[in-house]
Parts: C-alpha cells; structure tokens; sequence
C-alpha cells in the first residue's frame, strides 16, 4: 500500500460523504426528486469503487465469493428495497474501514522499510587505470572496485591489490577487526579501517544484504499467521452461507405465508449486511500489521506474523555471547609491564603510538589513559596490519601484532589472558614483548535487567559459547544467566536447542554470526542482533537491528499483546454478528440500525488493533 494509493482510498471515501450530506440535503427538499437516488447512487460508485474492484478481482482469482462481494450485494438489495441512504451508509462505513486497514498496511510498510541501513550505492570502479564513480548496482562479476579507508566495502568479493584491516562486525559480530591481505575474500558491508584496496567482484550486487531486506519487507507484509490463514478459509465458505440465509429469508417464510415478499426480503437484505463477516475477517490483520509496524519503529524487523505467533508459550532462550549478550565493545581489563622497566613511561609510549592509530582496540586503549601520557614531537608510523611503531631514544616501539619474543616475567600473566578470552596487543621494544594490553568485550548495559524479566516470565535462559570455561562462567554470572555451556562448536549448540526442546518445549534462540546459523534454523523462534547480514537475514525469524537486547522481552510482550487484541476482535465480532442475526428474526432490527450496528462493529475491531501502534 503506497502513500499515494491511500490518498486516493481517502479522497473517494471524502468524495462519498460529500455526494451522502448532497443526498440528505435534497431528499428534505424534495423526497421525490430523482436526484436524491442519483446522489446516493454516485455515494455509493465512488465509495465501493476501491472495495469493488478488490473484491471483483480477489473473486476471479481465488474463484470462490469473498467479503467485499457480500458488502456490495447487501448495498444494491438496500437500493432495491428504495433505501438508498442505507445502501450509500453501508459502503461509506465499509469504505471508511477498508482505509483504516490500508493505513495500518502503509504504517507497517513504512516502518519496516525504515529498517534500510543501505549500503553505498556508488562504488569506485577501476577500469582501465581510471577511477570512475558508478551505481553498485550497474557492478557485473569480474569487475574491481576501489575501496578507501573508512569507506564500506560495496561488494561481496577479494582482495586483488593491497592490504588492511576490516571491520566486520556486521558478518561476524566480532568486535576485533580483521587483517586482509590479497586474495582474501572481504563481505559487502564491512568497513575498511587502514589502507586503500582493491576488491574484485565475486557476487552479483542483486544478491546484496540491503536487496535481501527489501524482500524481507514485502514478505513480512504478505506472510499471515496461522489465525490468518483460519479465517481466510473460513471466510470463503461463511459468505456462501450467508447468502444462503438471505435468500432462505427472502422465499421461505412468504412460501408459508408468514411474512409478505417485500418484508421477507428486507428481512433478506438486512441478513447480508449484518451477516457479513467484515468485523471477524478484520480481527487479525490489523493487528498483525500493526504489531510489525511498532516492532519496526524500535528497529526491530519481524518476518510476518508467524514468528510473532510463535512466541506465545516460550520456555527457554538460547544466547550466543560475542555479539548478543556482550556489546562487542572492547575494553580494557589490564596493562601489564616487567618490573624492571618505568612504567609510567610506558605507559606514555603506549599512548601517543596509540593515538595516531585508528584502529579500535587503539581507540579503547587511549581511551582508558589520561592525556597526560601524550608525549610530543614523536614521529610514528603505521604498519598495515600489524599496528603502530616509532623510534624513541634509539629503540624501536612497536605496540600491536608484531613477530616478537615474549619476555620470561610476562609467560604466564599472557597465558591467564588468553585463557580468560581476552584480547591481548603486545608493547614491545627492540623485538622484545615488555608489556601487553588486555582487552576483554563488555557486557550489554540492560543484560542483567532483560535476564531478570526473562526469569520472571517463566523463561530459562542458557548461554552457548565457543569460548573456554572461565570466560563463559564470568559472563554467564555477571550477566544473570541462568546456565551455559562452553567450547560450543556450531553442531554442538544444534544439539543443545533440541535437547531444549524435547525436555522443556518452544526454545528461542539469539545469535550473530555463521557460527550460530544452524542453531537459528533449528529453534522455534530464531532472533540475531545486529545489522542485517546475509546469515542472519536468510536463518532468522526475526532480526533486532540496533543491538539493543532489551528487545527481546519487547517482542515477546508485543506477540502476547498482539494474541489478546485478536482474541478480543475476535469475540466481539462474533457476539456482534449472532446478536444482530437472533434480532433480525425477531424483527428486531432495521435496516439503518443493521448498517450502523455492524459497520461501526468492524471499525471499532481495526481501531482496537491500531492501539499495537502505541508503546
């Protein structure tokens, strides 16, 4: 539903009241005058035109009568019957509710296209020796495309010329960039933080991320729930039994001379209006819409609303760490130097090499030292790769990953390091490693609160690493895991989530990264954080695309909200249809009061499932 085809929804219904005041306006005039049915008449082509057209052609292809037909013969059979202001009524209140579901279908589709972190959309293409600037799209395998520093990288490809270091946060979930040299491959997207390179093009840019959430977008528009699809087949044959009664209404009961024709078949007509399951067929769709839409205003992407379905009845949730429970945030934990050396000077060597470095494990160090330390008039240079180097008083100063040999004093405190799962990056003089940086990614900030809410909502919570034992114990506790396993290889983690399954039933599973895409596609519910990445858009249900964890008891909230709204549409529009129904073979009911009673039912149905904007 684009922004353009709601205006004219909108504009015909606005017209249909205008043509509707005309008609009331001339018919206390002149109760005779033909224009009053003429006006009522133009009221009712103009604003069942859209309606019209959708239920005319939903019926030539599913072959079978739907809602819209049944609203339209309901309105001719009250033109029929002379009561032209409630054959106009009743297509303006249909009309007016049809916009309010096409308004919930653009809310949705503009929120979820919000979601777009697009890719470049230029790249340097290199032909010829000459750097030209071209649309990615236009990009053919075999091309090379010129990458600079800080520049995204446009294409799924490898290195041909140069070397550097990328982020790719984005693909791994790794905060730690990654050395690339020629002939490595490098993904669309990640980011390039060193030196100038050259990329040969290895994947048609169709294929691209960004191409892959616009797919995702009209899936998630077109993919209907379980409750969905119930009453769609319901629909089909409930409109036929209705017509039934209407016609039954309208031959029986002047057959056995209880009713004369003409009452028997108001009687008739008025059956096809309040009859008309409009309300119920508006239960879920709005609601389903509207809860994907406010998933998508907090830049969360759900894929239809299956997956939102899905996660009533939860038992436990599945994490993976880097990326998910942890920021990918690199901090720094220890600076560890010999004794025998000044290690306040040290420290000031550390920081003004580290300082002309972008890199951002340079970045976490300086940031966790005073300015003080910033020593003048020092020329560094950096090594591709590698890290930064300057010579200092005669000695050359590396601070990075430089072929060095490590110094007695520092075996051990390194091996505690690496056993704990921290980053470590050498400080090292004359080729010897006197020192080292110990890194170590940090918590997400709401963690600990999203596992306390979790617990609390009857969830178990477990994490899987492929980490050691300490570290995965360490972050287990301090983020209020309630249990976890370590050394997880990806076939491991698939058995985990199975085992989960069969002892406590549906099982979530959070992940980022390759490694966790066997475990998304196994779980009941599948979620990765992050940016969107080829792995985690084709495994994932649904994918929380700012990193914040604390939107997983967000959605988890949304789909029980989303269930009580539907359960409750449901039940009012059923009560509103038998009522209506019981009245009408009583005699109860009028034409004008069946109009109202049910169209306003169907409005207060979609009105009610528009609240899933809020909050």
């Amino acid at each position: 539903m684009t922004r353009k085809l709601l205006i004219i929804e909108t504009s015909f219904v606005l017209i249909s009241i205008i043509f509707i005041i005309l008609g009331f306006v001339f018919s206390n005039i002149s109760s005779d005058s033909m224009i009053v049915p003429i006006l009522f008449g133009a009221s009712f082509a103009i604003g069942g035109f859209a309606k019209a057209k959708e239920g005319i052609l939903a019926t030539i292809k599913e072959k079978s009568l739907n809602v819209e037909i049944l609203m339209i013969l309901a309105a001719l059979g009250a033109f029929i019957v002379g009561d032209y202001s409630e054959g106009a009524i009743l297509i303006l209140i249909f009309s007016i509710s049809g916009v309010l579901e096409s308004y919930a279908t653009s809310r949705s589709e503009k929120a979820l296209t919000s979601l777009l972190k697009l890719a470049p959309e230029t790249a340097l293409l290199l032909e010829n020796g000459q750097e030209k600037e071209v649309l990615v799209s236009e990009l053919k395998i075999g091309q090379k495309v010129i990458v600079k520093v800080g520049q995204q990288v446009p294409v799924d490809g490898k290195i041909v010329t140069g070397a550097t270091s990328l982020n790719q946060a984005a693909i791994t979930g790794e905060f730690v960039p990654v050395y690339k040299d020629t002939n490595d491959s490098v993904f669309a997207g990640s980011i390039n933080i060193e030196s100038t390179i050259v990329v040969e093009t290895e994947k048609d840019p169709k294929d691209s991320v960004v191409q892959k959430i616009v797919d995702f977008v009209k899936d998630a528009q077109n993919n209907k729930t379980k409750s969905q699809s119930f009453i769609d087949k319901f629909e089909k044959y409930y409109v036929y039994l209705v017509i039934v009664m209407a016609i039954l209404f309208m031959l029986v009961p002047p057959f056995f001379n209880w009713w004369t024709p003409e009452y028997a078949f108001n009687r008739g007509v008025i059956v096809l209006v309040v009859g008309s399951p409009c309300a119920l067929v508006a239960s879920i769709t709005p609601a389903m819409l509207s809860s994907l839409s406010n998933g998508a205003r907090h830049r969360i992407l759900i894929k239809g609303g299956n997956p939102l379905e899905s996660l009533i009845g939860l038992k436990a949730i599945v994490l993976d760490k880097t990326g998910t429970i942890t920021s990918g945030v690199p901090k720094v934990v220890r600076i560890e130097i010999i004794d025998e050396l000044d290690r306040e000077n040290i420290l000031s060597i550390l920081y003004t090499l580290e300082s002309q470095s972008g890199h951002p494990l340079a970045k976490s160090i300086v940031s966790s030292l005073d300015a003080k330390y910033m020593k003048k008039s020092i020329k560094t240079s950096e090594v591709s790769g590698r890290g930064m180097e300057a010579t200092i008083d005669g000695d050359l100063w590396q601070i990075g990953r430089f072929d060095s040999e490590i110094h007695k004093d520092l075996l051990e405190k390194l091996d505690r390091c690496n056993s704990l799962g921290h980053s470590n990056v050498a400080i090292i003089k004359n080729s010897v490693t006197i020192g080292f940086v110990a890194l170590m990614d940090t918590i997400r900030d709401h963690a600990k609160a999203v596992m306390t809410e979790l617990k609390q909502m009857g969830i178990k919570t477990v994490l899987l690493t492929g980490d050691n034992n300490f570290t995965a114990n360490a972050i287990a506790k301090e983020a209020g895991i309630e249990s976890f396993e370590s050394n997880c290889f990806p076939e491991d983690k698939v058995t985990r989530v199975k085992e989960l399954q069969k002892s406590l039933g549906k099982v979530m599973m959070v992940g980022d990264g390759i490694n966790d895409a066997p475990a998304l596609a196994i779980a009941d519910v599948s979620v990765a954080m992050g940016t969107a990445t080829d792995v985690s858009l084709e495994t994932s249900d649904i994918v929380i695309m700012n990193d914040k964890l604390e939107n997983i008891t967000r959605i988890i909230k949304l789909s029980k909200r989303m269930r009580k709204i539907t359960l409750q549409n449901i039940i009012f529009s059923t009560t509103v249809i038998l009522f209506l129904l019981i009245s009408n073979v009583f005699g109860m009911i009028e034409l004008p009061t069946g109009v109202v009673a049910h169209e306003t039912s169907t409005i207060l149905v979609i009105l009610n499932s528009l609240r899933l904007l809020l909050k």
